[in-house]
């Protein structure tokens, strides 16, 4: 029997073209499973109960928070779009080949996928060990594709930030959870339906 040798793997920096589609989705949502696993392990030691942050604490608030916040990001980035130059919220073409090609559905979908387990591990357990300030730079920072420019990358920050602070203000995993379904949601389409120049 051959035994396992560290030395021989080797790490290769991959361009986002040389991925084929299938291998792009399956590393999405493998990443996000783990992120998910992650943050719901970490809950659990930290002795707190990860199904009771996904309960509304003061009945349909988190809607308006949630709602208001996405909003307000969505404003953001479409003066961000008009104003900043191309080239400065550059994110190596990786946004594009997620939502280009999507049904409607699937853009729903992976939506959905992302704000659950992002904010699962993020706000639910990094921000409840670290704070909300620690917790937007470590998820800018796995934000890696944006952090060539830092317009994109402060937006990041921004934005993690703020769904820190709904989340603190509502007491739910729903309010932050919901923003970021919105946001990238909206993102995706806006992606999806653009017309090339």
């Amino acid at each position: 029997m051959k035994k396992f040798d560290l030395r021989k793997i080797r790490l290769k920096t991959t361009r986002i073209d040389d991925i084929d589609d299938r291998m792009l989705l399956i590393n999405l949502y493998a990443t996000q499973a783990i992120t998910f696993i992650i943050g719901f392990v970490w809950l659990l030691f930290q002795r707190r109960n990860p199904f009771s942050l996904y309960a509304p604490e003061n009945d349909w608030q988190f809607l308006y928070w949630g709602l208001g916040l996405a909003a307000a990001v969505i404003l953001l980035d479409m003066l961000a779009a008009r104003f900043v130059p191309d080239e400065a919220n550059d994110d190596g073409g990786v946004n594009d080949r997620i939502f280009r090609t999507r049904p409607i559905w699937h853009i729903a979908l992976l939506s959905l996928v992302v704000a659950i387990c992002e904010e699962t591990l993020f706000r639910g357990a990094v921000q409840h060990h670290i704070g909300p300030y620690w917790t937007s730079i470590v998820f800018a920072t796995i934000h890696v594709r944006y952090l060539r420019h830092w317009i994109p990358t402060g937006l990041v920050f921004v934005i993690s930030y703020a769904l820190g602070w709904i989340y603190i203000r509502t007491g739910t995993l729903l309010a932050p959870i919901l923003a970021h379904f919105v946001i990238d949601l909206v993102m995706g389409l806006v992606i999806r339906f653009r017309r090339e120049p």
